[in-house]
């Protein structure tokens, strides 16, 4: 029995159950592929965003085009 408790001992020091480090380790490895994850979502989003930003005001722009050119016809059918 005294051997198996001097087995049990490295360089002198006592056994210890690291399995909570392990699965400390494995946690902090999930969080950090969740968090990888979540940003690659956002980056993903912001480009949607400025695209549909582009489209929109290319829209606008495209309104504002119309107006004008509807003003400039009006203005060239009242000179005689």
């Amino acid at each position: 029995m005294a051997n198996r408790a001097m087995d049990d001992r490295r360089y002198g020091f006592e056994a210890f159950d690291c399995a909570p480090a392990l699965r400390l380790e494995a946690h902090e490895r999930v969080s950090h592929l969740q968090i990888e994850g979540l940003k690659q979502r956002a980056e993903r989003l912001v480009a949607l965003i400025e695209k549909l930003e582009k489209r929109l005001w290319l829209a606008v722009y495209g309104i504002v085009g119309m107006f004008l050119a509807q003003a400039v016809q009006s203005l060239l059918e009242m000179t005689p």
